[in-house]
C-alpha cells in the first residue's frame, strides 16, 4: 500500500482512503462471507430471504452446494479484480492527467485538463505558425494553396448539390442548408495544412508585427496563396462542369448566387468582405485555440456558417462560386465577376485580416499594446510622434 501511495499521482488523503477501501474489502472476504451460507441467509430452496437487504445473495442462488472455503476464494477473486479495475483506471487517469503531482504542497495546474488554450497562447501559435509559413518554399506554398482552394470548392459544391436540391420554395431554408455545410472547408484546410488567402492576410500580418518575418515573406505568402487559391478553386468548378454536376436546380442555384454577388455596389461589397473576412479570421483562431478535433469544428462552424448565412463576400469561396456560375449559364462575363466582386472582396479581406484581427490581436496580446503603448497616454504620444 505505501508502494501504492508512492507512485500515485494523487494526494497522499486519496491514496490513503481507496488504499483503506481495497484492505476493508478483502478482509471482508476472507472473514465474513461464509455467514452468508447459514440457515438464515437462504431458504431451503437456495433462494435468499431478503434480496433488498443482501442483493449480492442471488448470485449465489445458481450454486449453493458450493462449499464455504470455495466461495471464501471466489469473493476473494471478485474483490482482487475490482482492485486491479480500480487501479486500471488510476492509471488510465494518471496517464490522461486527471490527477497532477503535486510538489511542495503546490496545487494541481488548472490548466493541465483544459481543451482549450488562453488567448495569450493562441497568439503565440499563430504568430509560430506565421514564422513557419516564411519559411516555406514557394513550391510548397503554392502546393498548400492549390489543395486549400480545391477543399473550398469541395464544400462549395457539396452545398450547392444539397441546397439547391432541397426542394424547398422558402430562400432562408436553402440559405441555411448552404450555411450548414459549407464550414466543413476550413477544418480540412486546417487540419490538412493548406493554406488561404485570407487566413494568412491575419497570421502573415501578426508575424510581421512581431519580427518573425519581413515584408518579402508577406508578400510572397499573399500572392502565392491567392493564385493557388484561384487554381484549387477553379479547377473544382471545371471538374463539377464535366461531371454534369453544375445541371438542374445545383445550376439555377449557382447562377442565382453569381448574379446577386455580382450586383451590389463597390462600397458595399468592400464592407461585406471585411464582415467577412473578420468572421473567418475568427474562426481560425478558435480552432487554434481549440486542442481537440471536436473542438476545432465546433469553433469553425458557428463564424463560417454565420457569415455565408448572412451574405458576406469571401474572396476564396468566390473563386469557386463565380467560375461556378459562369460554367452553369450565368448571362455575365469575366470582366463582370473581377470588377464587380473580386477586386472589392480581396481589398475588403485584406483589410479585416491585416488590420482588425492582425494589428487588433497584436495591440492585445502582442508587441503593439506593449508597455505605454498599451494606455490612453501612449496612444497620444505615439500620435504627436513623442515616441
Amino acid at each position: 500500500m505505501a508502494e501504492f501511495k508512492q507512485r500515485s499521482s494523487m494526494s497522499p488523503r486519496v491514496a490513503t482512503g481507496i488504499s483503506g477501501l481495497l484492505a476493508f474489502g478483502v478482509a471482508l472476504s476472507l472473514l465474513g462471507f461464509d455467514s452468508f451460507s447459514d440457515s438464515e441467509a437462504f431458504s431451503t430452496l437456495g433462494a435468499p430471504s431478503s434480496s433488498l437487504a443482501r442483493p449480492w445473495a442471488g448470485r449465489l442462488t445458481d450454486r449453493p452446494t458450493v462449499s464455504t472455503s470455495s466461495r471464501v476464494i471466489s469473493h476473494g477473486a471478485d474483490f482482487g479484480l475490482a482492485g486491479l479495475a480500480v487501479l486500471t483506471s488510476l492509471g488510465l487517469a494518471r496517464r490522461r492527467g486527471v490527477f497532477t503531482r503535486r510538489q511542495g504542497g503546490a496545487a494541481p495546474s488548472p490548466g493541465s485538463m483544459s481543451l482549450v488554450i488562453s488567448p495569450k497562447e493562441t497568439y503565440d501559435t499563430i504568430v509560430a505558425k506565421a514564422e513557419y509559413l516564411s519559411k516555406m518554399s514557394l513550391l510548397k506554398t503554392l502546393h498548400a494553396s492549390i489543395m486549400g482552394g480545391a477543399y473550398v470548392g469541395m464544400a462549395g459544391l457539396l452545398s450547392l448539390c444539397i441546397a439547391g436540391n432541397f426542394n424547398s420554395p422558402s430562400t432562408g431554408v436553402t440559405s441555411l442548408v448552404f450555411a450548414s455545410l459549407f464550414p466543413v472547408n476550413l477544418l480540412l484546410v486546417l487540419q490538412s495544412g493548406g493554406q488561404l488567402f485570407t487566413g494568412n492576410t491575419a497570421t502573415m500580418a501578426m508575424g510581421l508585427i512581431e519580427g518573425k518575418c519581413n515584408l518579402k515573406h508577406l508578400a510572397k505568402s499573399w500572392i502565392v496563396a491567392y493564385i493557388g487559391n484561384i487554381i484549387g478553386c477553379g479547377m473544382l468548378a471545371i471538374v463539377a462542369s464535366y461531371t454534369g454536376l453544375l445541371t438542374g436546380a445545383t445550376a439555377e442555384l449557382a447562377v442565382k448566387m453569381t448574379m446577386k454577388k455580382c450586383h451590389y455596389s463597390f462600397g458595399q461589397t468592400l464592407v461585406k468582405a471585411i464582415m467577412c473576412n473578420w468572421l473567418v479570421c475568427m474562426a481560425v483562431w478558435l480552432a487554434t485555440s481549440a486542442q481537440d478535433l471536436a473542438g476545432k469544428m465546433v469553433g469553425i462552424w458557428f463564424p463560417i456558417s454565420m457569415f455565408v448565412a448572412i451574405g458576406f463576400e469571401h474572396s476564396v469561396a468566390n473563386f469557386f462560386m463565380l467560375p461556378a456560375g459562369l460554367l452553369a449559364g450565368a448571362p455575365l462575363s469575366v470582366a463582370d465577376v473581377i470588377f464587380k466582386n473580386l477586386i472589392p472582396v480581396t481589398i475588403g479581406n485584406t483589410i479585416a485580416g491585416a488590420l482588425i484581427i492582425g494589428c487588433g490581436f497584436s495591440f492585445a496580446f502582442g508587441s503593439l499594446g506593449q508597455g505605454d503603448r498599451g494606455s490612453f497616454r501612449g496612444l497620444g504620444r505615439l500620435l504627436v510622434g513623442r515616441t
